[in-house]
């Protein structure tokens, strides 16, 4: 197959996509999908019409997923903005789906992503920056995905922890990306712990009523970013603060610590903290500890530093923060903040504006560079 034929007609036909309706990143992600069907069909039987068969395909995977979205869409409309406290029924035809798409056939990363793109509704994009890879690598994975269950039989469903997975990274996708999913990750969250009674989806749980707690205070009238430190801790829910802290300690006391408790865990203390001065810092610190005893996660560390650096002071924080690779997601953003504590307003400057250019959404971009900002506006006095 010439797959530098295939490449040159990419260009026109996300163009045709889009003059027929469809929005750019959705005819980019149809395109994407046509072009690995491409890859994987032509070398047997290559068309006539390279074109036209892109086009073709590329258009039905628009609609196969335009439909996807509107389906997933009915099913938000149907949860209140706040989830309710108290038990769900028994498990609705979305969580089963997220069980089978979780697959034994399949890795537990390639199933998380599978299930993200067919059952979640994130696009490509969205779920290469929740793995940290190149968009081009999660592509590869997923479609690596789709051949391997292409052709088994969805009797088997997978493991809770592939799906206690999915439903974390849709709801921060929720939470602090594009797609409001953050009340639906909460539903199904439910109904799971309502059907089993296992520690660790009650850890999740907890930790989704913990962080969507504060979620009004999160962002200011005007869409800008609000540091934890600066959120008005009077518009968090209490009620659900409540919930969330009552069953994470039922959890905890089952004595089968796993990831999601520990980040539970310091979710609560976040949120028992009556001001932003009061936080318990050494404890959050030996949280940490254990998140990273038990995922070995670098953003884990990354976060464990900002704890070290308000437990011991900034200095401590900055060689925790050494000891990390600086490529990582926000290692700039921790670096000024860092810097700034410890009385380097021009580091600090200069690491918010670089963290600026790296930020994944336009809101942290804007928090970032008004730091930036403040901070030389600060020094030219």
């Amino acid at each position: 197959m010439d797959e530098a034929l295939v490449r040159s007609l990419t260009p026109a036909v996300l163009t045709i996509l889009v003059r027929r309706g469809a929005d750019f990143a959705a005819a980019e992600d149809a395109v994407q999908d046509a072009l690995i069907e491409a890859f994987r069909l032509w070398p047997a039987a290559p068309p006539r019409d390279p074109k036209g068969w892109l086009v073709t395909v590329a258009w039905r995977k628009f609609l196969d997923q335009a439909r996807a979205d509107s389906a997933r869409r009915r099913r938000e409309d149907l949860v209140e903005d706040e989830p309710p406290p108290g038990p769900a029924p028994g498990l609705d035809d979305t969580l089963q789906l997220y069980f089978l798409c979780a697959h034994p056939s399949l890795t537990p990363s390639s199933a998380v992503a599978l299930t993200l793109r067919a059952v979640g509704g994130l696009t490509t994009r969205q779920i290469a920056r929740a793995y940290l890879v190149p968009e081009a690598t999660m592509a590869q994975r997923i479609s690596r995905a789709k051949r391997t269950v292409s052709g088994v039989r969805f009797d088997r469903p997978g493991d809770v922890a592939t799906v206690l997975r999915v439903l974390y990274l849709v709801f921060n996708e929720g939470y602090s990306g594009d797609v409001d999913l953050a009340a639906e990750a909460i539903r199904l969250t439910r109904q799971l712990a309502a059907a089993i009674d296992h520690p660790e989806v009650a850890g999740l749980l907890a930790l989704m009523l913990l962080h969507h707690a504060r979620r009004a205070s999160r962002t200011g009238p005007d869409g800008s970013l609000v540091p934890l430190a600066e959120q008005d801790r009077g518009r968090w829910d209490t009620r659900m603060i409540a919930e969330g802290i009552g069953i994470l300690q039922a959890a905890l006391a089952r004595d089968r610590l796993g990831e999601f408790q520990a980040q539970a865990a310091v979710a609560a203390l976040h949120a028992d903290a009556p001001t932003a001065g009061e936080t318990d810092w050494v404890q959050i610190v030996e949280w940490y500890d254990e998140l990273a005893r038990l995922t070995d996660s670098p953003v884990v560390r990354l976060n464990r530093a900002v704890a070290i650096g308000e437990a011991d002071g900034p200095r401590a924080g900055l060689a925790a923060l050494a000891a990390l690779d600086d490529a990582l997601p926000r290692y700039a953003a921790v670096a000024a903040y860092l810097h700034e504590r410890d009385g380097d307003p021009e580091t600090a400057a200069r690491l918010y504006a670089e963290a600026a250019r790296k930020a994944p959404n336009l809101a942290e971009r804007d928090h970032l560079t008004r730091q930036a900002a403040r901070l030389n506006a600060g020094r030219r006095r």
